[in-house]
């Protein structure tokens, strides 16, 4: 027999505003321990030193992860002009300083450099593995870390603030691996200063964003209520820009059952006129929730993943 999950059947989503100071692992653990549930895990890694969204899966919701690890998400943050650190970030160790102090003129000048698809070397001191080792692992003992430029894309990049000549706070909308770091790194060395981030805040993750955050603070005080439930999002939260088909409970079924089922031309050309470019992906509703996702080749959903949901459930 397979051994029995420690902890409740907790399905959805929880959109936390992780503070500053806290691994997103450890802020994992304690909304799966507020919550007893058998299963979590976060759609995306915010380092220690960044606040902001980390939307934390529950139960079910886990299936769903790939599907946000790859959302656009939104970013506040703040360059401090005059030194540059090992880290770009104000943890680092200093590496270089300057006099220099660019003028919010100057830096809207050169954003849009930034916009669109560009090519993006990312910092030494990140999680990319370098032959099996996490490249900032690598850094911290020493060694020099070499990454190769990839292609990121940035929807839109504007300066929010200048509180003074010593800091600039930037705003951006961007896709996946997408570093906040390395843009304060190039955009500092395009305007011939130094700089580093030394406030980092997302503030949005694909769906998922500040409206309906909630600290782990409030999250905690409800479960000593037992009341921390009233947070949960659906599973289907994270799917918001995967067109959904309501199923029959008889189509439900089969899907549950990992077996096809035959649309009916209009449901076909329906789902088509929703479909993203280049993408199959279909969300089976019944009963309000989410049955499977599928892939729609030739006038059939496959499921690709299923999801076991009760009303009591949930």
């Amino acid at each position: 027999m397979a051994r029995r999950r420690k902890g409740d059947a907790v399905n959805g989503w929880i959109c936390l505003d992780k503070p500053y100071d806290l691994t997103s692992t450890h802020a994992v653990s304690r909304v799966r321990r507020a919550f007893n549930a058998q299963k979590a895990g976060h759609a995306g890694t915010l380092d220690p030193l960044a606040t902001g969204i980390l939307p934390i899966a529950l139960g079910e919701a886990t299936k769903t992860v790939p599907y946000l690890v790859d959302a656009d998400k939104a970013y506040r943050f703040t360059i401090a002009w005059g030194r540059t650190t090992a880290t770009y970030d104000r943890e680092g160790e200093v590496t270089a300083q300057s006099d220099v102090r660019p003028s919010v003129a100057q830096v809207e000048a050169v954003l849009p450099r930034f916009v669109g698809e560009i090519s993006q070397v990312p910092p030494a001191y990140s999680a990319i593995k370098v032959d099996g080792e996490r490249a900032y692992d690598l850094a911290r003992a020493g060694e020099t870390v070499e990454l190769a430029a990839r292609i990121v894309t940035i929807h839109s990049a504007r300066v929010a603030e200048a509180p003074d000549a010593d800091h600039v706070t930037l705003e951006i909308e961007c896709g996946k691996g997408t570093y906040v770091r390395a843009i304060a790194r190039d955009l500092a060395e395009m305007l011939g200063a130094c700089g580093h981030v030394s406030d980092l805040r997302r503030t949005r993750v694909g769906g998922f964003t500040e409206q309906s955050a909630v600290t782990l603070e409030f999250l905690e005080d409800l479960g000593h209520k037992a009341r921390q439930s009233e947070l949960l999002l659906p599973v289907e939260t994270a799917l918001d820009d995967i067109p959904e088909l309501a199923v029959t409970a008889e189509d439900a079924f089969r899907l549950k059952q990992g077996r096809s089922i035959v649309l009916v031309p209009r449901q076909v050309e329906s789902v088509k006129a929703r479909l993203k470019p280049g993408s199959r992906t279909v969300s089976a509703m019944a009963g309000g929730m989410v049955v499977a996702l599928c892939e729609m080749r030739a006038g059939r959903l496959e499921p690709s993943r299923v999801f076991h949901l009760d009303k009591s459930g949930d």
